[in-house]
């Protein structure tokens, strides 16, 4: 390429290199996965270019395995790694504590009148209400079946 005969060019490992930092970063920043890949293409031509002998090291050589390594790689990212794209909870009642508590049992810590009271779940005594309006004395075991707010739906054991 005539007129580009400044430092950067023509291309040497650590230009690959740093394209592949710069990739990396703005990856880092959006999110998408798909720089990834292209990323890691980069850091594999900046090695590339630096073990290859002269002949196919050229700068027209290190366009065509970037070429060859980013396509390769972005469809392995696509096709392969579709997981990694996809938004999964790590697990549905993380950081939900109500929802973590249906389906326990835990056990009347003081009578229910009305068909409200309080239960004891674990180390925590919670208001709780009974889901058939029955009134509960306290040392029955009974189960959480739903929640309004912070009271616990409970059904006897």
């Amino acid at each position: 390429m005539e007129g580009l005969d400044f430092a950067l060019w023509p291309p040497t490992a650590w230009h690959w290199l740093a394209v592949g930092l710069i990739l990396l970063s703005l990856e880092m920043m959006l999110g998408t996965f798909d720089l990834l890949w292209v990323s890691i293409a980069a850091g594999l031509t900046s090695a590339f270019t630096a073990i290859a002998p002269d002949g196919i090291a050229g700068w027209q050589g290190q366009l065509v395995f970037f070429a060859i390594a980013s396509t390769a790689l972005f469809i392995m990212g696509r096709t392969l790694f579709r997981r990694m794209r996809e938004n999964v909870e790590e697990h549905p009642t993380l950081n939900k504590r109500m929802a973590g508590t249906l389906g326990q049992r835990a056990v009347v810590s003081e009578d229910f009148t009305g068909g409200i009271g309080r239960v004891k779940l674990g180390d925590t005594v919670w208001s709780a209400q009974s889901t058939d309006g029955a009134n509960l004395a306290s040392g029955a075991a009974v189960i959480v079946e739903a929640t309004e707010g912070n009271t616990l739906m409970v059904k006897p054991a």
